[in-house]
């Protein structure tokens, strides 16, 4: 890859977060080098990076970092942006998405941790209910349309998909049903990833995220 277009993405194949990246780069077509990072010993590059969070995912784009998945999918769609749009042209609909994106992290990965890693009792079945109320009022965002960008696959699409791989393991330890509550979703899923290689390409299967999982519970004591 010639210098002057250097593209370096920091990541860990299970994050959600660094799948948006590397979902955004395949709808561009960037042709990047992916450096997996083993979380429990951070390279120095990547402390270097992202000094502030160290955290992944770091797009590294010829030697500049950009941090926090938000603003990674942002960049790659202004920087490259000769084909497949991914905002809205219209800048009430770019601050819609940057909403639902905004809304997903903080109800939708929030609540999902919890269900995973903390809440127990009361505070589990509240997170469960907010989890699921949650989703359907993305559901209803969604509407009829095809994808969150209308007739294209867009922003909200590229943020909120790669949940998906952790649905199961919702399911499994928040003892719900997603399809059951949010079919249209589940419809908007198939279609993702149906007609875009760009998340069937990316996506790990779910029984591995949930095998992830799974040992996360045992470091942190919460299953024998």
């Amino acid at each position: 890859m010639a210098k002057e277009e250097e593209v370096i993405l920091l990541d860990f194949w299970a994050s959600m977060f660094g799948m948006r990246a590397r979902i955004a780069l395949a709808e561009k077509g960037v042709s990047y080098e992916y450096r997996e990072e083993d979380l429990k010993n951070k390279s120095q590059l990547l402390l270097e990076m992202n000094p502030i969070h160290k955290k992944i995912p770091v797009l590294i784009h010829n030697g500049k970092p950009i941090c926090e998945s938000r603003i990674i999918v942002e960049y790659i769609d202004e920087f490259w942006n000769d084909k497949a749009p991914l905002f809205p042209s219209d800048t009430y609909g770019k601050a819609c998405a940057r909403f639902w994106t905004d809304f997903i992290d903080k109800k939708v990965y929030l609540n999902g941790r919890n269900l995973l890693f903390k809440a127990e009792g009361e505070e589990h079945e509240a997170s469960k209910k907010e989890f699921i109320d949650s989703l359907k009022l993305i559901e209803g965002e969604l509407g009829e349309k095809p994808y969150f960008g209308g007739e294209s696959f867009g922003y909200v699409d590229v943020s909120l998909i790669p949940f998906y791989t952790w649905f199961h393991s919702y399911e499994i330890y928040g003892k719900l049903n997603i399809e059951q509550k949010c079919p249209k979703l589940i419809d908007w899923v198939k279609r993702c990833i149906q007609n875009k290689e760009s998340v069937s390409n990316v996506l790990p299967e779910s029984l591995k995220v949930l095998g992830f999982v799974q040992q996360a519970r045992k470091r942190l004591g919460l299953d024998e």
